[in-house]
């Protein structure tokens, strides 16, 4: 069985429905449920905070993969916390010279921290913190709207970041995935992969969530 953690996300689920979302996700095999946060002031889009979590937290039998894509995440961690996040990732770009010690706040809650960088971000700005971390999250797409083209370019991150990682730092993708561009990733290293789009439109999501692993 492969060893790839499958996160969709479910940006692209039926917002009406997510409770039902999330439990077809899980029967057709998610590992974890990728939730994307967004401010409308660090990525041009607006999305869902801590009190979806929440309701949705009781139909998850599988972590929820928590992605701030916000300013100043570091007033908003309890928050996420409290909702029932069992990882939360945010982005270096919004947390500057702040990063170790929201890395630390969130340690202290005894979940799981990640790190996230964006297409321009190269990841030589983040490898003193790959030991304090549990997971690094590659962007192949410019952060903000789901249904977006995989930059490939960016995918040349992931051997730089296994390269200085402990061997069981999590390198998660997130961005233009799916069964071809999923095979480059894992090729390169990756073991952790976000899809939205070409699971939720998938004839058969059993099929498209086994065709990333």
């Amino acid at each position: 069985m492969s060893n790839i953690i499958v996160s969709p996300s479910i940006l692209s689920a039926d917002f009406a429905n997510l409770g039902r979302d999330l439990k077809e996700l899980q029967n057709n095999g998610a590992d974890w449920i990728h939730v994307d946060v967004m401010d409308g002031h660090f990525v041009p889009n607006i999305t869902i905070g801590a009190p979806v979590v929440k309701a949705i937290k009781p139909y998850s039998n599988v972590p929820l993969d928590v992605h701030l894509m916000i300013e100043n995440p570091q007033n908003y961690i309890e928050d996420f916390v409290k909702a029932g996040a069992d990882i939360i990732t945010f982005h270096y770009e919004a947390a500057g010279d702040l990063t170790e010690d929201i890395i630390n706040n969130i340690k202290s809650h005894d979940i799981l921290v990640g790190l996230s960088i964006k297409p321009a971000t190269p990841p030589q700005e983040i490898l003193k913190y790959l030991i304090m971390v549990d997971m690094v999250l590659v962007m192949t797409v410019e952060p903000g709207f789901g249904g977006q083209s995989f930059m490939r370019d960016c995918a040349d991150k992931i051997p730089v970041i296994r390269q200085n990682a402990p061997e069981n730092l999590i390198v998660q993708v997130d961005g233009g995935i799916n069964d071809q561009t999923a095979k480059i990733c894992k090729e390169l290293g990756a073991n952790s992969l976000v899809a939205g789009s070409y699971i939720f439109k998938s004839t058969d999501m059993e099929e498209a969530i086994l065709s990333l692993k």
